[in-house]
């Protein structure tokens, strides 16, 4: 699997083996990224569905490669490739709630008497995609609290009541929420618009 993040005049590109193991990470012009994916066997080669994506993934389509546009906020090529060489179509989890627990993204607890109470993250196994979806959830988090939407909504009242960091860790699993459902489910992601109010 390759994952190639565009730039304006730059790209990152990762591979991963098939055991989820970074193989490739390299940077290079955006006219060279034709030349060095014709290096490597076809393989999964996953995009941010920016600006030009579209065209060079046909280039890389024609080259054999199976070309997947991402367009998930605060989901970009390096989470959704390193997710995807990590979970596969994420069967191995049971329920939308089991990988960002898995990732490390909910609060530990600890129980006594039958009273919970709430610790710190967990910070559980894959370190590296935690790293990516936080960093992701960072960065997307200033729009998507913007929006008019029930998301934007629940962004906005988390951002009342809490730590920005707490709400970048809540973001951050709610995307790994949304990224299991449509690995799991097989379908692209799909904002859906809010209904007109009368």
């Amino acid at each position: 699997m390759l994952g190639i993040d565009l730039g304006k005049n730059s790209c990152s590109l990762v591979g991963f083996d098939v055991a989820g193991g970074v193989v490739l990470r390299r940077r290079a012009r955006r006219e060279t990224v034709v030349g060095l994916t014709a290096k490597p066997p076809a393989c999964i080669v996953a995009m941010e569905a920016c600006c030009g994506a579209h065209h060079l993934g046909r280039l890389l389509e024609a080259q054999g490669h199976t070309v997947r546009l991402i367009s998930i906020p605060g989901i970009g090529t390096m989470t959704a490739t390193a997710l995807r060489a990590a979970v596969d179509d994420g069967s191995t989890f049971a329920r939308v709630r089991d990988l960002p627990a898995w990732l490390g993204l909910v609060p530990r607890q600890h129980t006594t008497g039958g009273k919970p109470k709430l610790l710190g993250i967990s910070k559980r196994d894959n370190a590296y995609l935690r790293g990516l979806f936080i960093h992701g959830a960072r960065a997307a988090l200033p729009s998507m609290a913007k929006a008019e939407d029930a998301t934007g909504r629940w962004l906005r009242g988390l951002l009342a009541r809490a730590h920005y960091n707490a709400v970048v860790v809540a973001l951050a699993a709610k995307l790994a929420r949304v990224a299991w459902a449509t690995l799991w489910k097989g379908v692209s992601f799909e904002r859906q618009p809010e209904p007109a109010h009368a």
